[in-house]
Protein backbone atom coordinates (compact mmCIF):
# COMPACT_ATOMS: atom_id res chain seq x y z
CA UNK A 1 0.00 0.00 0.00
CA UNK A 2 1.42 3.39 -0.94
CA UNK A 3 1.78 6.18 1.59
CA UNK A 4 -0.87 8.24 -0.22
CA UNK A 5 -3.41 5.45 -0.63
CA UNK A 6 -6.26 5.82 1.92
CA UNK A 7 -7.12 2.93 4.15
CA UNK A 8 -10.59 1.49 4.37
CA UNK A 9 -11.53 1.57 8.06
CA UNK A 10 -14.57 -0.58 8.69
CA UNK A 11 -17.65 0.78 10.44
CA UNK A 12 -17.13 -1.51 13.44
CA UNK A 13 -13.67 -0.10 14.14
CA UNK A 14 -14.89 3.49 13.87
CA UNK A 15 -17.71 2.63 16.26
CA UNK A 16 -15.13 1.28 18.70
CA UNK A 17 -13.23 4.55 18.37
CA UNK A 18 -16.35 6.56 19.16
CA UNK A 19 -17.04 4.29 22.12
CA UNK A 20 -13.49 4.77 23.37
CA UNK A 21 -13.88 8.53 23.18
CA UNK A 22 -17.19 8.34 25.04
CA UNK A 23 -15.66 6.19 27.77
CA UNK A 24 -13.00 8.83 28.35
CA UNK A 25 -15.52 11.64 28.46
CA UNK A 26 -18.18 10.08 30.64
CA UNK A 27 -16.15 8.90 33.63
CA UNK A 28 -12.65 8.06 34.82
CA UNK A 29 -11.26 5.59 32.28
CA UNK A 30 -9.38 2.69 33.86
CA UNK A 31 -7.22 0.79 31.39
CA UNK A 32 -5.57 -2.48 32.42
CA UNK A 33 -2.56 -3.07 30.17
CA UNK A 34 -2.21 -6.19 28.02
CA UNK A 35 0.96 -7.57 26.45
CA UNK A 36 -0.33 -10.37 24.22
CA UNK A 37 -3.57 -11.88 22.96
CA UNK A 38 -3.97 -14.12 26.01
CA UNK A 39 -3.58 -11.33 28.55
CA UNK A 40 -5.96 -9.13 26.53
CA UNK A 41 -8.63 -11.85 26.50
CA UNK A 42 -8.30 -12.38 30.26
CA UNK A 43 -8.50 -8.64 30.94
CA UNK A 44 -11.59 -8.29 28.75
CA UNK A 45 -13.20 -11.27 30.51
CA UNK A 46 -12.57 -9.51 33.83
CA UNK A 47 -14.85 -6.72 32.65
CA UNK A 48 -12.56 -4.11 31.12
CA UNK A 49 -14.45 -1.70 28.85
CA UNK A 50 -11.24 -1.02 26.89
CA UNK A 51 -7.65 -2.23 26.87
CA UNK A 52 -4.31 -0.49 26.56
CA UNK A 53 -1.13 -2.23 25.50
CA UNK A 54 2.12 -1.90 27.41
CA UNK A 55 5.27 -1.51 25.35
CA UNK A 56 7.37 -3.06 28.12
CA UNK A 57 5.12 -6.09 28.42
CA UNK A 58 4.95 -6.56 24.65
CA UNK A 59 8.73 -6.32 24.47
CA UNK A 60 9.20 -8.90 27.23
CA UNK A 61 6.75 -11.28 25.55
CA UNK A 62 8.96 -11.14 22.46
CA UNK A 63 12.19 -11.66 24.39
CA UNK A 64 13.32 -8.03 24.24
CA UNK A 65 13.87 -5.31 26.81
CA UNK A 66 11.70 -2.21 27.14
CA UNK A 67 12.71 1.20 25.88
CA UNK A 68 12.02 1.36 22.14
CA UNK A 69 13.90 -1.85 21.38
CA UNK A 70 11.11 -3.21 19.21
CA UNK A 71 10.66 -2.23 15.60
CA UNK A 72 7.44 -0.94 14.10
CA UNK A 73 6.59 -4.24 12.42
CA UNK A 74 7.00 -6.25 15.63
CA UNK A 75 4.83 -3.84 17.58
CA UNK A 76 2.13 -3.74 14.90
CA UNK A 77 1.92 -7.53 14.68
CA UNK A 78 1.58 -7.74 18.46
CA UNK A 79 -1.13 -5.07 18.34
CA UNK A 80 -2.96 -6.98 15.61
CA UNK A 81 -3.10 -10.13 17.72
CA UNK A 82 -4.38 -8.19 20.72
CA UNK A 83 -7.05 -6.34 18.72
CA UNK A 84 -8.19 -9.59 17.12
CA UNK A 85 -8.51 -11.35 20.49
CA UNK A 86 -11.08 -9.00 22.05
CA UNK A 87 -14.28 -7.16 21.18
CA UNK A 88 -13.48 -4.04 23.23
CA UNK A 89 -11.54 -0.97 21.99
CA UNK A 90 -7.75 -1.23 22.10
CA UNK A 91 -5.30 1.66 22.37
CA UNK A 92 -1.68 0.98 21.50
CA UNK A 93 1.53 2.21 23.10
CA UNK A 94 3.64 3.21 20.09
CA UNK A 95 6.54 4.39 22.28
CA UNK A 96 8.38 7.19 20.46
CA UNK A 97 6.71 6.47 17.11
CA UNK A 98 9.48 4.17 15.76
CA UNK A 99 11.44 7.01 14.25
CA UNK A 100 12.17 10.62 15.08
CA UNK A 101 10.57 12.38 12.13
CA UNK A 102 6.92 13.33 11.68
CA UNK A 103 6.88 11.03 8.64
CA UNK A 104 7.95 8.11 10.85
CA UNK A 105 5.13 8.86 13.27
CA UNK A 106 2.63 9.11 10.41
CA UNK A 107 3.69 5.70 9.11
CA UNK A 108 3.26 4.19 12.55
CA UNK A 109 -0.21 5.70 12.94
CA UNK A 110 -1.30 4.34 9.58
CA UNK A 111 -0.05 0.90 10.58
CA UNK A 112 -1.91 0.74 13.90
CA UNK A 113 -5.10 2.09 12.32
CA UNK A 114 -4.85 -0.65 9.71
CA UNK A 115 -4.88 -3.36 12.41
CA UNK A 116 -7.90 -1.88 14.17
CA UNK A 117 -6.47 0.15 17.05
CA UNK A 118 -8.54 3.16 18.13
CA UNK A 119 -5.94 5.07 20.14
CA UNK A 120 -2.22 5.57 20.65
CA UNK A 121 0.24 6.78 23.26
CA UNK A 122 3.08 8.80 21.74
CA UNK A 123 5.94 9.80 24.02
CA UNK A 124 8.21 12.82 23.79
CA UNK A 125 11.43 11.13 24.94
CA UNK A 126 14.10 10.24 22.41
CA UNK A 127 15.47 7.41 24.57
CA UNK A 128 15.17 5.95 28.04
CA UNK A 129 16.26 8.65 30.46
CA UNK A 130 15.93 11.40 27.86
CA UNK A 131 16.57 13.77 26.28
CA UNK A 132 13.11 14.88 25.22
CA UNK A 133 12.13 16.27 21.85
CA UNK A 134 11.76 20.01 22.16
CA UNK A 135 8.20 21.30 22.21
CA UNK A 136 8.12 22.33 18.56
CA UNK A 137 9.52 19.00 17.38
CA UNK A 138 7.05 16.97 19.41
CA UNK A 139 4.20 19.22 18.32
CA UNK A 140 5.09 18.55 14.70
CA UNK A 141 5.10 14.81 15.41
CA UNK A 142 1.66 15.05 17.03
CA UNK A 143 0.35 17.08 14.09
CA UNK A 144 1.61 14.32 11.81
CA UNK A 145 -0.16 11.69 13.90
CA UNK A 146 -3.45 13.56 13.77
CA UNK A 147 -3.18 14.21 10.03
CA UNK A 148 -2.26 10.58 9.34
CA UNK A 149 -5.21 9.31 11.34
CA UNK A 150 -7.62 11.51 9.45
CA UNK A 151 -6.11 10.59 6.10
CA UNK A 152 -6.37 6.91 7.04
CA UNK A 153 -10.10 7.22 7.64
CA UNK A 154 -9.89 7.34 11.44
CA UNK A 155 -10.27 10.97 12.54
CA UNK A 156 -11.65 9.64 15.84
CA UNK A 157 -8.27 8.11 16.80
CA UNK A 158 -7.54 9.07 20.42
CA UNK A 159 -4.03 10.50 20.69
CA UNK A 160 -2.61 10.42 24.21
CA UNK A 161 0.51 12.59 24.35
CA UNK A 162 2.96 11.17 26.87
CA UNK A 163 5.51 13.47 28.42
CA UNK A 164 8.42 12.01 30.37
CA UNK A 165 9.39 15.12 32.31
CA UNK A 166 8.59 13.52 35.69
CA UNK A 167 9.44 9.94 34.74
CA UNK A 168 13.01 10.81 33.79
CA UNK A 169 13.45 13.77 36.14
CA UNK A 170 14.01 16.31 33.37
CA UNK A 171 15.06 19.74 34.63
CA UNK A 172 14.96 21.10 38.16
CA UNK A 173 12.24 19.60 40.38
CA UNK A 174 10.52 22.92 41.02
CA UNK A 175 10.23 23.58 37.29
CA UNK A 176 8.77 20.26 36.16
CA UNK A 177 5.11 21.09 36.67
CA UNK A 178 5.49 24.28 34.65
CA UNK A 179 7.29 22.37 31.90
CA UNK A 180 4.51 19.76 31.74
CA UNK A 181 1.85 22.48 31.57
CA UNK A 182 3.71 24.27 28.75
CA UNK A 183 4.08 21.03 26.84
CA UNK A 184 0.45 20.12 27.43
CA UNK A 185 -0.77 23.40 25.98
CA UNK A 186 1.39 22.92 22.88
CA UNK A 187 0.37 19.27 22.51
CA UNK A 188 -3.31 20.21 22.76
CA UNK A 189 -2.84 22.74 19.96
CA UNK A 190 -1.13 20.02 17.90
CA UNK A 191 -4.15 17.72 18.10
CA UNK A 192 -3.61 15.59 21.20
CA UNK A 193 -6.66 14.39 23.11
CA UNK A 194 -5.00 13.78 26.46
CA UNK A 195 -1.70 14.09 28.29
CA UNK A 196 -0.01 11.11 29.96
CA UNK A 197 2.43 11.94 32.78
CA UNK A 198 4.08 8.73 34.03
CA UNK A 199 6.25 9.14 37.09
CA UNK A 200 3.91 11.65 38.73
CA UNK A 201 1.82 10.24 41.60
CA UNK A 202 2.01 13.09 44.12
CA UNK A 203 -1.67 13.82 44.66
CA UNK A 204 -1.09 17.50 45.47
CA UNK A 205 0.90 18.14 42.30
CA UNK A 206 -1.60 16.09 40.32
CA UNK A 207 -4.47 18.18 41.64
CA UNK A 208 -2.73 21.34 40.43
CA UNK A 209 -1.90 19.81 37.06
CA UNK A 210 -5.43 18.54 36.53
CA UNK A 211 -6.93 21.90 37.47
CA UNK A 212 -4.71 23.80 35.02
CA UNK A 213 -4.28 21.33 32.17
CA UNK A 214 -6.17 22.00 28.93
CA UNK A 215 -6.21 18.22 28.34
CA UNK A 216 -7.50 15.30 30.44
CA UNK A 217 -4.66 13.87 32.53
CA UNK A 218 -3.60 10.22 32.41
CA UNK A 219 -1.30 8.69 35.04
CA UNK A 220 0.26 5.30 35.64
CA UNK A 221 -0.16 3.75 39.06
CA UNK A 222 0.99 0.46 40.53
CA UNK A 223 1.47 -1.64 43.63
CA UNK A 224 2.52 1.26 45.87
CA UNK A 225 0.65 4.01 44.07
CA UNK A 226 -2.60 5.82 44.86
CA UNK A 227 -5.90 4.05 44.28
CA UNK A 228 -8.31 4.79 41.47
CA UNK A 229 -10.52 6.65 43.94
CA UNK A 230 -7.66 8.84 45.16
CA UNK A 231 -6.50 9.65 41.65
CA UNK A 232 -10.01 10.43 40.48
CA UNK A 233 -10.47 12.80 43.42
CA UNK A 234 -7.31 14.64 42.31
CA UNK A 235 -8.89 15.13 38.88
CA UNK A 236 -7.16 12.38 36.90
CA UNK A 237 -9.33 11.20 34.00
CA UNK A 238 -7.46 8.14 32.77
CA UNK A 239 -5.55 5.55 34.77
CA UNK A 240 -3.34 2.71 33.56
CA UNK A 241 -0.89 0.25 35.08
CA UNK A 242 1.96 0.15 32.56
CA UNK A 243 3.92 -3.06 32.98
CA UNK A 244 2.48 -3.85 36.43
CA UNK A 245 0.05 -6.58 35.31
CA UNK A 246 2.74 -8.23 33.20
CA UNK A 247 5.12 -8.09 36.16
CA UNK A 248 2.47 -9.73 38.34
CA UNK A 249 1.86 -12.51 35.81
CA UNK A 250 5.54 -13.24 35.31
CA UNK A 251 6.08 -13.15 39.08
CA UNK A 252 3.34 -15.75 39.54
CA UNK A 253 4.99 -18.01 36.95
CA UNK A 254 8.39 -17.52 38.56
CA UNK A 255 7.12 -18.34 42.05
CA UNK A 256 5.23 -21.42 40.90
CA UNK A 257 8.26 -22.70 38.98
CA UNK A 258 10.58 -22.12 41.95
CA UNK A 259 8.24 -23.97 44.30
CA UNK A 260 7.98 -26.92 41.93
CA UNK A 261 11.72 -27.11 41.28
CA UNK A 262 12.93 -26.51 44.84
CA UNK A 263 10.23 -28.09 46.96
CA UNK A 264 8.44 -30.43 44.58
CA UNK A 265 5.07 -28.93 45.50
CA UNK A 266 2.69 -26.73 43.55
CA UNK A 267 0.52 -24.84 46.00
CA UNK A 268 1.25 -21.62 44.08
CA UNK A 269 -1.12 -22.95 41.42
CA UNK A 270 -4.07 -22.95 43.83
CA UNK A 271 -6.87 -20.69 42.68
CA UNK A 272 -5.70 -20.52 39.06
CA UNK A 273 -8.17 -20.01 36.24
CA UNK A 274 -9.25 -23.37 34.86
CA UNK A 275 -8.08 -24.79 31.55
CA UNK A 276 -11.59 -24.81 30.08
CA UNK A 277 -12.31 -21.29 31.32
CA UNK A 278 -9.20 -19.99 29.58
CA UNK A 279 -9.56 -22.09 26.46
CA UNK A 280 -13.10 -20.90 25.86
CA UNK A 281 -11.86 -17.31 25.64
CA UNK A 282 -10.38 -18.18 22.26
CA UNK A 283 -13.20 -20.29 20.83
CA UNK A 284 -14.77 -17.55 18.74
Amino acid sequence: MSVDEPLSVDARTREKARLFRALGAESVLVLPNAWDAGSAAVIAAAGAAAIATTSGGVSWSLGRGDGQQLGRREMVEAARRIVDSVAVPVTVDVEGGYGASPADVAETVRAVVEVGAVGINLEDSMAVGGPLFDVSEQSARLHAARDAASAAGMPELVINARTDVFLFGIGEPDGRLGEVLARTAAYAAAGADGVFVPGLLDLGVLSTLCAQSPLPVNVMTGADGPSVTELAKAGVRRISLGTALAQSAYTAAHRAAMELLREGSHTALDGSLGFTELDELFRR
